[in-house]
């Protein structure tokens, strides 16, 4: 779930776009920079007016959204009402600014994708695996398999290194604990971004859960996916053109390929209508990504289409993955972590930290928080995703905050920080990755974060969301696999730059 040029560009051209789109200034320009400042400074508005202000005035938005980031997290904290305040504003200046074009060039508003009909029919073909489906919780991990005892052990060690939340660990361990729980028996899980490298569809579909699938109609895409399930324990459901295949099961993979998907930029609708229809209980999982201004218009648009199947039946629960490169307000646990960490780092580590700080004005190798503060505040926004990634993803974290708020089941985890292709294509941050251990990160391969994010939402699904807590940051602070920067010594920005350095040589190809 990391970015890898999620930022570029602030300025999209109005030219050859349809679907969901960002608002066109004065000039015909569709500035996602105008857009990111207008909604983050109407989000805050009602709690922070000053806040809202500062970002009105920000005149270099691609670097200097960090800190109004940051304070859309801390003007939420004294209540939760201001929490949720903050949620539906958000969200509902996104709604109202972002707009719609037709392949016609006709433009509307985004409300127009909740009533308006499908421009084609989608039907379904069904898939069964022929594989076993597991019997337990394996993980794997540097090359092993990871199950039983040998797991347990491992997440201990995980709580114990400053990993994981011992939330985390707790509810994985109820995963093992109940291994009957994996094959999520009558309930359909709708993963959208269906090829996603961290995306649960892989897990799911080996411990023989029934998936509905939905990504961009690119065959080679499907063909992949098509092919993890047919060796799986689990069904799939593949959204085609309808009257383009026959038969239920017996299609050739390729042919189905060929006519699988739906885009959802352009296509809400007719994949509401196919997720409508799907057996019940649903799961909407949104896994969907895309760099640049890209990744805001297909998440505004999933969250459309959210809207729309929650419109049509009352047994929709709602999951996603946060990314850990983010804002958030983290428990007195973990602050007390990070203060240990700090005192007792090596001799050598003193030495060198206080001249780089002196010389840096104080952005290096600063302490991660105030000693005894609590909540405290982790801010790991990294520059280099940019202000158009960190929009997208809040925006699910609204979604889920307001969407529980309301009495629906919501699993959304932190997800650690994972060498994923996007990462790995962006240089300065595959030498962070590459660095991030000497300061107490651990970066985790695609397979293991699939599996432990999978079963994670396999514990929210059998726990109703997991438990109950007071406020909207302590749901996701809840079972959080942040990879060690929540409990590091250094707030991870400020010591970026240096493990980047340090493991420039390690990410070279």
């Amino acid at each position: 779930m990391i970015a890898g040029r999620a930022g570029a560009g602030s300025e999209m051209s109005a030219d050859l776009q349809h679907g969901v789109v960002f608002p066109a200034l004065a000039d015909g320009r569709r500035s996602t920079a105008a857009l990111g400042r207008a909604v983050v400074a109407e989000a805050l508005r009602p709690v922070d007016p000053a806040g809202a202000l500062a970002a009105e005035q920000e005149t270099n938005w691609r670097s200097g959204y960090v800190v109004h980031f940051r304070r859309l997290v801390e003007a939420g904290l004294p209540s939760k009402d201001a929490a949720l305040s903050i949620a539906r504003t958000g969200l509902e200046s996104l709604h109202r600014r972002m707009r719609l074009v037709q392949p016609s060039g006709d433009e509307t508003g985004l409300g127009e994708l909740l009533s308006v009909s499908a421009s084609r029919s989608v039907a379904t073909v069904e898939m069964s695996g022929t594989g076993q489906a597991e019997g337990e919780l394996s993980l794997p991990y540097h090359g092993d398999r990871l199950r039983g005892d040998a797991l347990l052990r491992r997440l201990d060690s995980w709580v114990t290194d400053g990993v994981m939340e011992p939330s985390c660990a707790e509810a994985l361990r109820t995963v093992v604990a109940h291994p009957e729980w994996l094959r999520l028996p009558d309930q359909t899980i709708a993963v959208l971004g269906a090829g996603a490298e961290i995306g649960p569809l892989p897990s799911l579909l080996r411990w023989g859960a029934r998936l509905a699938a939905v990504d961009l109609p690119r065959p080679a895409i499907w063909e992949r996916v098509l092919g993890t399930a047919r060796h799986s324990a689990g069904t799939l459901l593949v959204p085609v053109t309808d009257g383009a295949i026959t038969g239920r099961g017996t299609a050739d993979d390729r042919l189905v390929a060929q006519h699988a998907g739906a885009d959802l930029i352009a296509e809400v609708p007719a994949a509401a209508d196919w997720l409508t229809a799907l057996p019940g209980p649903l799961v909407l999982g949104n896994y969907v990504y895309a760099d640049g201004g890209t990744n805001v218009r297909v998440s505004v648009a999933v969250d459309a289409l959210t809207k729309r199947v929650q419109a049509a039946r009352d047994d929709l629960a709602l999951a996603f993955l946060a990314t850990p490169t983010d804002v958030f307000a983290v428990p007195a646990d973990a602050v007390t972590h990070s203060t240990r960490a700090y005192a007792s780092r090596s001799v050598t580590a003193k030495v060198l930290g206080r001249p780089l700080r002196t010389m840096s004005a104080g952005r290096l190798l600063r302490r991660a928080y105030v000693p005894g503060v609590d909540p405290g505040v982790n801010d790991s926004l990294v520059p280099q995703q940019g202000p158009n990634y960190a929009l997208a993803k809040r925006l699910q974290r609204w979604r889920a905050a307001v969407a529980r708020g309301a009495g629906a089941t919501v699993s959304l985890n932190v997800a650690p920080p994972t060498r994923t292709r996007s990462v790995l294509r962006n240089r300065a941050l595959a030498a962070a990755y590459a660095g991030a251990h000497r300061f107490g990160v651990e970066v985790f391969e695609p397979a293991t974060c699939n599996v432990l994010m999978a079963a994670l939402l396999v514990h929210d699904l059998h726990t109703g969301g997991g438990p109950a807590q007071a406020h909207p940051w302590q749901d996701e602070a809840h079972a959080a696999v942040h990879g060690g920067l929540w409990r590091t010594a250094y707030a991870p920005r400020s010591a970026l730059g240096l493990a980047a350095l340090l493991g420039y040589g390690a990410a070279r190809p």
